[in-house]
């Protein structure tokens, strides 16, 4: 069993958890991630590591409730409760050197992730240029952190309830067209938004890495659920990944596959909410 250190509210339906994981605090790398199941009817759901501190044992995650799993994790478990399995750190880490100045981008939830690699590549000596985007002011989160892990940062929202009004490829164009030498990208965000990024890049001829969240079951390469398209090869996320080079992904390929399972995952929240009701009732 592994203990929910801390709980906090980044947004609307969107929770941090710290899980006390000693041993996968001191192994974790940016880029990786783990596989959790809550209990023993739960089902297991990839996350990426937000964070790890190898001193106190705990493992950052953030989760925004938008299936069955994630919305009974903030509905029914607090600080001090226990979830059942925590498995990883699973995938290959990012790839942190000097490559030079990097632009890290993400976009909603993609924040959370992309913060330990900004942080990781400023180390390594890397000028890193941070921009991250939500669709509302509401739904912005790690703003300070990544203000510490980059040289400059720039925010857009969609609605342009904060920073700049726009999506986060709009700066990324900018910065590209301005004749600023870029070195390498890292994009992570809804598939669309890594799209976009990809496709910006593209013409500029910027190395760019995506971090795939392809349907995942196993997190070990046996079941092949998570199969992306790279470069015309199939390759499978939980081990191949999840990092890939954006100029290469099928990314039609992939959001097809998203939603393959969306009516069943539709029936299992419904179903949750209604035994949620009858407890309640």
């Amino acid at each position: 069993m592994y203990r929910i250190l801390e709980k906090h509210e980044l947004a609307p339906e969107v929770h941090e958890y710290v899980i006390e994981a000693p041993e996968i605090a001191r192994a974790a790398r940016p880029g990786q991630f783990i596989v959790l199941r809550l209990h023993e009817r739960g089902e297991r759901i990839p996350l990426t590591i937000a964070d790890a501190d190898p001193q106190t044992g705990g493992v950052t995650i953030v989760v925004q409730e938008v299936g069955k799993t994630t919305r009974e994790m903030g509905d029914r478990f607090a600080a001090g409760d226990e979830i059942l399995d925590f498995v990883g750190p699973l995938g290959r880490p990012s790839e942190i050197e000097n490559f030079g100045t990097v632009i890290c981008v993400g976009g909603g939830l993609g924040i959370a992730p992309v913060y330990p690699i900004a942080r990781a590549l400023r180390k390594a000596g890397n000028t890193v240029i941070g921009i991250i985007g939500a669709r509302t002011e509401d739904l912005l989160f790690y703003i300070d952190r990544m203000e510490g892990a980059c040289d400059e940062l720039i925010v857009t929202t969609d609605d342009g309830s904060y920073g700049r009004k726009g999506f986060t490829s709009d700066p990324l164009t900018e910065i590209l067209a301005s004749g600023r030498k870029v070195d390498r990208a890292v994009a992570i965000g809804p598939a669309v938004m890594m799209k976009a990024c990809a496709e910006v890049t593209r013409p500029f001829k910027v190395p760019t890495m995506v971090s795939l969240d392809s349907i995942m079951i196993d997190g070990t390469g046996m079941c092949g659920g998570c199969r992306v398209e790279v470069g015309g090869e199939t390759k499978f996320a939980c081990v191949d990944g999840p990092e890939f080079d954006g100029h290469k992904v099928n990314f039609d390929l992939l959001i097809s596959r998203q939603r393959f399972y969306v009516e069943e995952e539709r029936c299992a929240l419904e179903r949750y909410l209604k035994e949620r009701q009858g407890t309640v009732g």
